[in-house]
């Protein structure tokens, strides 16, 4: 085990902290953890205090490589720190820009996945039992007003957690202030990031304008956030429960989509609130759900747009489902014995040629055809306006749009249907209902079978 072993008593900063840990069940006695160490007062701080407390540390020291000399400078501090503590060392650099750019993200969180990314895969090949991180009680505060100044929910304004999976942060518990004091006191130098003394951020500027301004009005305004936070948080649990129990009697899935019962959404104790924890991770924004929970007496086929999903109203239902390319892909069918092919919404379309007189199915999800009619290839693709084809028994023409409300579709259904084509021609309706002028006759030769699965 690693430990300090300098024979000195225990600071009250570092038995705050072990109080903590237990209070929160963050951390076994002495089990093996991962460190983040940038260099900066906090997570020296968090380094030395895991230490004295007789946790095995490694630490891991992530270079963004985004501030010239002083990244490399902060990077050598950490090594020559860990030298002198006896503790291992992992370092991780990165290009930090071209990845933000290669995935078309900011550099905050490019930095955030590059580093959660590297943090999790040494966590298992060291062994160790979390990965500690040195959020303190003023970033607590300063992410309550971050997300604030943003706009949140109510989850946004319960501050940062103790514990999120294997992510624990064992010095929530102190402020800033409290961990400079402490590394006074032992006599531990740290690096200074010139970048938090800049206004250019706006976490930097809720953190050196407005947070003095309150402190101003009121000097315990911090203290006072986190408190109201901790409120929050125990609100929260009954909050989401409330949620959860709530989803239970109005949301179900069917084929890949989610139906909110517009009756049972009325009896929610909050309309707004339930639509805003489910419809929110879809993309929605305050002005679409406020929108949204106006609109429960509307006509049927009203739409909602997200960046990523559309919302239809349609027959006592709302229904969620992922918004369409512009371009919706087509698929090629060959028509050849055993020929097999993954359609946009990962079903799978196979293809068997059987000999005359083998019987034909009357599975929905198979369609049976007079192979000889057909061309080479055929085409799946979603269903378009103005579509028609002769339904199986019948012989007169119909659209695909009123095939499909004879049977009662819903706007869901239709918006993903698909329709197999042969040339200029539907074939079939995929799922529904062949052509009837490709079906087999008594002078059928072979068969041509299509089964989706």
């Amino acid at each position: 085990m690693n430990t300090e072993g300098n024979g000195r008593r225990p600071h009250t900063l570092e038995l705050k902290v072990r109080d903590f840990i237990t209070k929160e069940s963050l951390l076994p006695n002495g089990c093996r953890v991962i460190v983040g160490v940038s260099g900066g007062a906090d997570s020296v701080a968090l380094l030395r205090i895991l230490l004295s407390l007789g946790y095995d540390c490694h630490a891991v020291h992530c270079n963004f490589r985004l501030r010239g000399d002083e990244s490399e400078r902060d990077c050598r501090f950490t090594e020559e720190l860990c030298r002198q503590l006896g503790t291992e060392l992992t370092v991780c650099g990165y290009d930090t820009s071209g990845y933000a750019s290669q995935n078309g993200i900011s550099i905050e969180m490019a930095a955030r996945e590059l580093r959660y990314r590297d943090f999790g895969r040494i966590m298992k090949e060291k062994g160790a039992g979390a990965v500690c991180i040195a959020h303190h009680q003023d970033d607590s505060v300063e992410t309550v007003l971050l997300n604030l100044t943003r706009g949140t929910g109510l989850k946004g304004l319960t501050g940062i957690k103790p514990r999120n999976g294997d992510i624990v942060r064992p010095l929530l518990c102190a402020s800033r202030k409290e961990i400079e004091t402490y590394l006074t006191e032992i006599g531990q130098p740290f690096i200074t990031d010139s970048t938090n003394l800049e206004t250019d951020f706006t976490r930097n500027r809720i953190r050196l304008m407005l947070l003095p301004l309150m402190r101003e009005i009121n000097p315990s305004a911090g203290s006072a956030i986190l408190s109201t936070a901790r409120h929050l948080q125990q609100a929260y649990l009954f909050y989401t429960a409330s949620v959860a129990e709530t989803r239970r009697k109005v949301v179900s899935e069917r084929n890949g989509n989610l139906e909110i019962d517009i009756d049972a959404l009325r009896q929610a104790p909050s309309v707004e609130g339930f639509l805003f924890e489910t419809l929110s991770p879809a993309g929605f924004n305050d002005a679409s759900i406020n929108g949204i929970a106006a609109s429960l007496d509307s006509q049927p086929g009203t739409r909602f747009l997200s960046e990523s999903h559309i919302l239809l109203k349609d027959r006592g239902k709302f229904i969620l489902m992922p918004l369409k390319k512009e371009e919706p892909e087509t698929v090629s069918i060959l028509t050849i014995n055993g020929f097999t092919v993954q359609l946009p919404d990962r079903r799978r379309i196979s293809v068997r040629i059987e000999e005359k007189g083998a019987p034909v199915s009357r599975d929905a999800d198979t369609a049976t055809f007079d192979a000889d009619m057909l061309p080479d290839t055929l085409t799946v693709r979603q269903w378009r306006k103005g579509d028609w084809f002769i339904p199986f028994g019948m012989k007169g023409r119909r659209l695909v749009s009123d095939f499909m409300t004879d049977r009662k579709m819903n706007l869901a259904e239709k918006h993903s249907q698909l329709v197999v084509t042969g040339g200029d021609d539907i074939v079939w309706v995929l799922g529904l209902r062949p052509d009837n002028r490709y079906r087999v006759t008594e002078r059928t030769l072979r068969q041509l079978i299509l089964t989706v699965k």
